[in-house]
């Protein structure tokens, strides 16, 4: 059986002024994403969730399932060249994750219900596979925001601002330009997910006590995914 490595995932809401603050504290000693894209240092991070029928994974997620599970398709800044099949466990406040780079085509065929067209699957591109069809995992929505992260080594500390989200329904293409997008964000806040290995470094964890927010088990998918 695979073993997989578990991280702390703790989420908060906090205003955007105190994000910023934090922002500018985080700055002082931890490296900004090498992935920042505009010119705000944020990136763009648009992903596509699979749900069954009887929306499992969304349920799970509102009734505080302890160990669940999910799959995504993700693309950053609307690159084709660069997409990621991803599934993401959590068991409590420990998350772990899988991911593999995908193709455009086979990205293509799995939007479309293909999937007996595509050659030779292994590993998670397999699992996913089989997973669809016996669960008739099928698209559920599309979740898209701006990220702005921030890295430490020591316990491989990221910390990231999520603003801006939106709810992509009813059209699941991750490059249509013309997917109707709906603004789900709750008004003046952001999301900031704190994520490390076994003990954030206490310098870290003090610049965060010092900064208003309120823990909550913020889900982007299932808030995009209850507007449906």
């Amino acid at each position: 059986m695979k073993e997989y490595k578990y991280r702390h995932e703790l989420k908060f809401k906090i205003s955007n002024s105190a994000a910023e603050v934090l922002k500018q504290k985080l700055s002082l000693i931890l490296k900004k994403d090498k992935n920042a894209y505009y010119s705000d240092g944020s990136y763009l991070i648009k992903s596509l969730y699979f749900d069954d029928l009887d929306s499992t994974s969304y349920y799970e997620k509102m009734d505080g399932v302890l160990y669940r599970k999910k799959y995504r398709i993700r693309i950053y800044n609307n690159n084709d060249e660069f997409i990621r099949l991803e599934k993401k466990m959590k068991h409590n406040t420990y998350t772990a994750k899988e991911q593999i780079l995908i193709s455009k085509d086979i990205y293509s065929k799995i939007l479309n219900g293909k999937l007996d067209e595509i050659d030779s699957p292994t590993g998670l591109l397999e699992e996913f596979i089989t997973n669809s069809k016996t669960k008739h995992l099928v698209p559920s929505v599309i979740v898209l925001y701006h990220r702005i992260a921030f890295t430490y080594p020591i316990s491989e500390v990221r910390i990231t601002f999520d603003s801006h989200i939106q709810s992509g329904l009813y059209n699941y293409d991750l490059f249509d330009k013309e997917v109707p997008m709906y603004d789900v964000s709750e008004p003046g806040k952001q999301v900031l997910e704190v994520k490390f290995n076994e003990v954030l470094p206490l310098h870290i964890a003090n610049i965060l006590n010092d900064i208003p927010s309120c823990k909550e088990a913020v889900s982007k998918f299932a808030i995009c995914r209850s507007i449906k």
